[in-house]
């Protein structure tokens, strides 16, 4: 399946200026689909995960994950925002190491009927770690 990545999702965390969360917080907000037609939405997916990226085999895990699917009877309505809550875990808190990092994000999928889709990440940080390269 090819993937676009563009602005057509816009995702917006609840009122914070800051995108720092603490293990057990709450992170919450909207999902918005904009300039893409009812009918051409197969499904639709949100999720909360975090990855790794440097030195080694990268990981990833899925924390909390939403799937709408038109066939099954779910309803998509662009025109209205989605919304998305996870309690968040105790790790794995990001990190922003020399080998290895660890990254949170809320991704939004959207699976058109012509066999395309569209997805849009919006990073966040879990914990306080500091990066160790400002340390010394």
């Amino acid at each position: 399946m090819e993937r676009i990545e563009s602005s057509l999702i816009r995702i917006v965390l609840d009122g914070r200026g800051s995108r720092l969360y603490m293990p057990g917080e709450t992170l919450a907000g909207s999902y918005y689909v904009d300039n893409i037609g009812g009918d051409d939405i197969q499904s639709l997916e949100c999720s909360v995960l975090w990855y790794t990226t440097g030195k080694g085999s990268e990981d990833f895990g899925v924390h909390r994950f939403w799937r709408y699917d038109i066939e099954k009877g779910d309803w998509i309505d662009p025109r209205r925002p989605g919304r998305f809550a996870a309690v968040l875990p105790n790790t794995p808190l990001s990190y922003p190491g020399i080998i290895v990092k660890i990254h949170w994000i809320v991704r939004v999928r959207v699976f058109l009927s012509n066999g395309l889709d569209i997805v849009e990440d919006l990073p966040f940080r879990l914990g306080k770690i500091h990066d160790a390269r400002r340390l010394s």
